[in-house]
């Protein structure tokens, strides 16, 4: 009868440590384990990081810190960290946890506007993925690349369309270029391509006259008549005259494109760059800046009219006034002059 006590007991003792231990395990797996009152929360887990990096980065947002350790290491996820951008969702337990950090690499989106250098693209995006400027810009700039592509920097900026994609936050430089030369060739799709072949102009040209349509006018509006405009000169061997690509040919000169240039003076028209179409004609032999995507079709549907000139409309800042007579022209001209000379700006 003792001895049977003894095992009564002893059985006893063993189901309560049993049923301890259970409550343990199941308390570190599968309860609730998130400190953080939004409904989600983005990590950011960077190529290379080891366990303890992860939990540093995690320590914030989780209850208990140990607990995930526990749970990370038996699941072995120490062994197997997944770099990328992943979303925890209140209240998950070690367990979602752990197989959210291993498999579910959320895409983010990645934005750039219209940049006047490739520099300035890789400073953009390298604020919003993990590769950083220099590494994004040594992919866009390798030689090999550009050999390749049979372009040289300032026109490969033309595989850099101004949008918002989806992108894996760990992308790294050479994988962002190459997914922007992908987009390139599916944006210029046959309905493009038949448009750019009826004005007679490649693909690059377009994109080398939309980043000028795009810097003389910021209406989207008014884009499809001043690209008009330099067609209507392109076609009749005028010179395209276009003050963007003098300020770009100053700016690229004295490599100084952080300093604005308001006025554009006589004395610039002569500047000796093949960007100058006052000085040369035809286009430019690269793009002087990203053109977004309405100044390229602006090209491509560039409005059918007999304008060949045009300049600031002093009455409606921001539009232009245009001219099919160069007399009419040098009149708006030297409103637009007096306008700005009122205004003393001098550069």
């Amino acid at each position: 009868m003792y001895i049977k006590k003894i095992l009564v007991a002893a059985s006893v003792v063993g189901l309560i440590i049993l049923g301890g231990v259970s409550i343990y395990i199941y308390n570190t797996i599968f309860s609730p384990n998130t400190s953080f009152d939004t409904k989600t929360k983005s990590v950011y887990i960077s190529t290379g990081s080891s366990l303890q990096e992860v939990v540093n980065q995690l320590h914030p947002h989780l209850k208990d810190t140990e607990n995930f350790i526990t749970v990370a290491k038996k699941k072995g996820y120490g062994n197997n960290i997944k770099p990328g951008h992943f979303v925890l969702k209140q209240d998950m337990n070690n367990n979602e946890i752990v197989n959210t950090l291993r498999s579910r690499n959320i895409p983010i989106k990645v934005s750039f506007n219209n940049q006047h250098r490739l520099e300035d693209l890789a400073g953009r995006v390298g604020e919003q993925i993990e590769a950083d400027s220099l590494e994004i810009l040594t992919a866009m700039v390798s030689k090999s690349f550009l050999d390749s592509m049979e372009v040289s920097p300032l026109a490969s900026m033309k595989y850099y369309i101004p949008n918002t994609y989806e992108l894996y936050w760990n992308t790294s430089g050479e994988q962002f270029r190459d997914r922007m030369v992908k987009y390139f060739n599916e944006f210029w799709n046959k309905q493009r391509m038949n448009k750019a072949e009826k004005l007679k102009l490649t693909p690059q040209e377009v994109m080398s006259l939309a980043a000028i349509v795009h810097k003389e006018t910021a209406k989207v509006v008014e884009r499809p008549k001043v690209a008009g405009v330099y067609l209507n000169r392109l076609r009749r061997g005028m010179k395209l005259q276009a003050d963007p690509t003098v300020i770009f040919a100053i700016q690229n000169q004295n490599k100084d494109f952080d300093t604005p240039i308001k006025r554009v003076l006589y004395k610039d028209l002569e500047l000796d760059s093949p960007y100058n179409t006052y000085k040369y004609a035809g286009l430019p032999p690269g793009l002087i800046a990203m053109p977004d995507i309405s100044s390229i079709d602006a090209v491509l549907n560039a409005e059918s009219h007999d304008y060949l000139y045009f300049a600031a409309d002093t009455e409606k800042p921001g539009y232009h006034k245009f001219a099919k007579t160069l007399a009419q022209h040098n009149r708006n001209a030297r409103a637009y002059q007096n306008w700005v000379n009122k205004q003393k700006i001098y550069r």
